[in-house]
């Protein structure tokens, strides 16, 4: 029996997973995968998703049998046992000082295009724009749900605007060209783009609040994949076209010269709320899986009681407080600090490749069948992410190996006292 009020849908679960997908990368990555491949870059997308969809099946597999609200910490936890489970759900509240830091940089640089923003307006704008998540986040998931669902139509409606005005696709730019002599560019794309597909493991913390989760939980899931697939696949089409990349600068003002170019001057402010919403639905989904997680660890015993206390409209508004009170804090030491935005995002990136390393082992667990093997694959396919990342994966396993040792730490006094008594 479900411990939340089951509110969400197959469309808003679409909603809340192509928005948490899209992002900030939808503005920036394609960009980046096209000075990294250039044209090559259009396969590479078709190929990601080839890659990300045995992940996605699996997460959706374990989601239609085991929908909880703890989310990849719990599925592992069932694999794994209990202390596995606290080892990951910390890990994974680890991202809470590096990388919503870095998406709140991220979305403030949007204002900061049309508008002389200094560090201490981009400060406020931050806290406001995490108030407006506490806000939101009092009211049911459906509510959330709808709100991201027009940011997901808002993003798609751009994309096929910038197809429209620019009449795409042009005869000039092939929408699969050859790739003859350029294999050797795939993998430092692919590289690049799949941080575009982190986002699925903080939609498993929704799966309890589905109101029929063993049917709309994993169609939600896999059609918001190759939903946002799609829509990044357009919009490289419309990026390599119009040739609006080539090095750092470009790329990350690819958006609004391309909108420059085909509508003006006065498109600056269409692509700074376009941008600004992307970042604030893509942070949305983090924050309210944050906070699904403490409640339900709360909810079991793991975490202060207190925590586990639901609103009059059944979502656990105090552990969402908790979380956004945390993140303004971890928001102003990266202001303090000076820490930029690529910093702190390589430090989060490892946290997510270990999450959803060992979601695919606890599915391999689990799951039987075809969807074991699957679960086996997509394991190895993560096993070869983690070694692609080198030193940048040291954050997160320093981070579980500190974990680890204070929760044996722990165990060992708990069981002294015990013997003492």
């Amino acid at each position: 029996m479900s411990r939340l009020n089951k509110e969400l849908g197959l469309l808003q679960g679409v909603g809340l997973l192509s928005t948490s997908l899209l992002g900030t990368g939808i503005f920036v990555v394609p960009a980046l995968a096209a000075t990294a491949a250039g044209t090559a870059s259009l396969w590479a997308w078709l190929i990601l998703i080839g890659l990300v969809l045995p992940v996605a099946f699996t997460f959706a597999q374990l989601g239609k049998r085991f929908p909880h609200a703890g989310g990849a910490p719990h599925l592992i936890g069932r694999a794994f046992g209990a202390r596995l489970e606290r080892l990951i759900a910390f890990l994974f509240l680890a991202v809470l000082p590096v990388g919503l830091p870095a998406a709140l940089n991220i979305a403030t640089g949007f204002w900061q295009a049309v508008l002389p923003v200094g560090k201490g307006e981009a400060l406020l704008i931050q806290f406001v724009t995490l108030g407006a998540m506490l806000l939101l986040g009092q009211r049911p998931a459906r509510a959330s749900g709808l709100v991201q669902g027009l940011i997901a139509l808002a993003i798609i409606g751009t994309v096929a605007l910038v197809w429209w005005v620019a009449d795409l696709p042009l005869a000039s730019q092939p929408l699969l060209p050859s790739i003859e002599g350029s294999w050797h560019l795939i993998p430092t794309a692919l590289g690049v783009m799949f941080w575009c597909f982190v986002g699925i493991e903080a939609f498993t913390h929704l799966g309890e609040e589905f109101k029929h989760p063993q049917r709309d939980f994993p169609l939600a899931l896999l059609l918001g994949v190759l939903l946002a697939g799609l829509v990044y696949w357009a919009f490289s089409v419309a990026v390599l076209s119009f040739h609006v990349y080539g090095d750092v600068h470009s790329d990350a003002a690819s958006l609004p010269r391309l909108m420059q170019l085909l509508l003006g001057e006065q498109a600056r402010w269409l692509v700074a709320l376009i941008g600004y919403l992307a970042c604030f639905a893509s942070m949305n989904v983090y924050v309210q899986g944050f906070a699904r997680l403490i409640w339900s660890l709360a909810d079991e015993g793991k975490l202060p009681s207190p925590l586990a206390r639901l609103n009059r409209h059944g979502v656990p508004a105090r552990a969402l407080l908790v979380v956004v009170l945390i993140c303004c804090l971890c928001a102003s030491l990266a202001a303090v600090l000076q820490l930029s935005v690529d910093d702190l995002i390589r430090y989060a990136n490892g946290n997510f490749v270990v999450v959803y390393l060992l979601s695919m082992a606890a599915g391999w667990v689990l799951l039987r069948g075809v969807w074991r093997w699957l679960a086996g694959f997509s394991t190895l396919l993560c096993s070869l992410v983690l070694l692609a990342l080198g030193s940048e994966a040291l954050y997160a396993l320093g981070l579980l190996a500190l974990f680890a040792a204070l929760d044996y730490g722990l165990g060992r006094r708990a069981a002294v006292l015990a013997s003492h008594d």
